[in-house]
């Protein structure tokens, strides 16, 4: 090889390897961009997760303390006005059964906020009052097994049970299944939630390019909230599996 074609050689590699570098450097810059984006999203949904259930929490203590009470007030206030003819006497009746209607609806919306079941029996108890009051919707037979479930940190409790939420409306809305078993226990100071549908089942690429995917990241940043995992599994015509595992520390 002569001295020309040496320097050619050798021109080629640096050219060869300069383009190497600058893609890889592209390719890895992407790859953390994206990443970033994914943290960032995440993050986002984790903050409006939060916001959200601050906010329940709060419109649901204001209901029960504040609003509920003070209908109540009006209420006997109402009863004890005597009318001085039967038409006064049946719209003070009428006036009594509106509050009445308005004080059940209340305790419906405060239960929807923040369920009492969930805060004087814990998850379990929640999960099945939850389970008895949706299998009247639609045709989806819905089993829930579970072992002995302590009581556990009100931010676990309560974001289980949303998961638990989200997944049967997710099943009852779209997936148009017959069958829904959900399953949770604890083993090992872990909490494991699993739940397995007979659906059409979907595919997320797909998924994620026409809708977004954000139920998915919801319920992937409900699970990263608790420090635990999520592993999913689904494809068109074969159903749809969740299976969560959360770290828990059980109350003394």
């Amino acid at each position: 090889m002569g001295a020309n074609e040496k320097e050619l050689f050798t021109a080629i590699l640096t050219a060869v390897g300069i383009i190497g570098a600058v893609v890889f450097y592209f390719i890895v810059s992407v790859l953390r961009q994206q990443r970033r984006y994914r943290q960032l999203a995440q993050a986002k949904i984790t903050a409006e997760i939060n916001t959200i259930e601050k906010e329940r929490s709060r419109i649901a203590a204001d209901l029960h303390d504040e609003v509920g009470p003070l209908l109540s007030a009006i209420k006997l206030q109402i009863n004890h006005v005597e009318g001085s003819g039967e038409e006064e006497h049946a719209i003070i009746q009428k006036s009594s059964r509106y509050i009445d209607d308005v004080i059940a609806r209340m305790r419906e919306i405060s239960n929807d906020l923040l369920p009492n079941v969930l805060v004087r029996k814990g998850l379990a108890p929640a999960i099945a009052d939850f389970i008895g009051k949706v299998k009247g919707a639609g045709n989806l037979s819905i089993h829930f097994d579970h072992s002995d479930i302590p009581r556990l940190d009100t931010t676990v409790e309560v974001n289980v049970y949303r998961l638990v939420q989200e997944i049967m409306h997710n099943t009852i809305k779209h997936a148009g299944a017959s069958r829904l078993a959900v399953e949770l226990k604890v083993e090992n100071q872990i909490l494991r939630l699993a739940t397995a549908d007979d659906g059409k089942g979907f595919n997320f690429q797909e998924l994620l390019i026409t809708k977004g995917g954000h139920g998915l990241l919801n319920l992937q940043s409900r699970a990263d909230m608790l420090g635990g995992s999520l592993h999913f599994d689904s494809a068109p015509g074969k159903g749809t599996r969740y299976i969560f595992e959360i770290p828990i520390k059980l109350k003394s």
